[in-house]
């Protein structure tokens, strides 16, 4: 069900829609990350001084470059971490029209849904990226204190989180999201272990700036086979 599921959107990969909402992310969320990486700068460059006294040493000048230094590399390594869940929470915005495409040509026969507000929308992707930030930023921990797993943890965590998340919106799209609810708890394996697959090329660059669209596509493909046999 599952490959099955994933084969079919491989096959849908060129429709153009797909492409609207896989740009919108990227351009989306490299403009955030690089704010983010802007304010921390600055906001490091203001707490700095420009020189400081040390005893013994005397005055130190660079002080403020090596902070501002160190800022812009600790961001960046976020970025790489941070890069597709970002993409991810954000691509979760437009998920109505990969759904939609998805539908338009494999369930033809199924009604129109209204396509969720955009407040709606924007209040779900906020609450998903501050679990996805939050949940990885700790993770961090993990991965320090257990390097040989880190690639699992990493799996298992935003499959988890991913394909909770992405099935939930697919699902509320016909359903709602109580009902939604209902079935992501009762197929939880079924929608963590396809999770777990979509996250895994998350480690593959460039390869993991499609998955977010992968996902949704995935998902509202899986929500269709285990809702018909609910």
């Amino acid at each position: 069900m599952i490959f099955d599921a994933f084969f079919k959107t491989l096959s849908q990969i060129t429709d153009p829609r797909f492409m609207r909402v896989l740009f919108i992310g990227i351009g989306l969320t490299l403009a955030l990350l690089i704010g983010a990486t802007v304010g921390f700068l600055v906001l490091v460059q203001w707490l700095t001084a420009a020189s400081v006294n040390l005893p013994l040493i005397g005055e130190i000048t660079w002080l403020d470059s090596l902070f501002s230094a160190g800022s812009v590399l600790l961001m960046m390594i976020l970025s790489i971490f941070l890069m597709v869940p970002v993409a991810s929470a954000i691509t979760s915005m437009f998920l109505d029209d990969v759904a939609q495409a998805v539908e338009d040509r494999h369930f033809p026969h199924l009604p129109k849904v209204d396509p969720v507000p955009l407040w709606a929308a924007l209040k779900d992707t906020v609450n998903f990226l501050g679990v996805l930030i939050g949940a990885n930023i700790l993770a961090l921990i993990l991965y320090a204190i257990f390097p040989p797993a880190a690639p699992f943890i990493f799996w298992a965590l935003n499959g988890y989180l991913l394909g909770r998340e992405y099935f939930t919106l697919a699902a509320s799209r016909r359903v709602g999201p109580v009902e939604a609810r209902k079935l992501c708890r009762k197929h939880s394996g079924t929608i963590w272990m396809a999770g777990v697959l979509m996250a895994m090329p998350l480690s593959i660059p460039l390869v993991n700036l499609v998955i977010p669209i992968l996902g949704a596509a995935t998902y509202t493909h899986l929500f269709h086979a285990l809702w018909r046999h609910h």
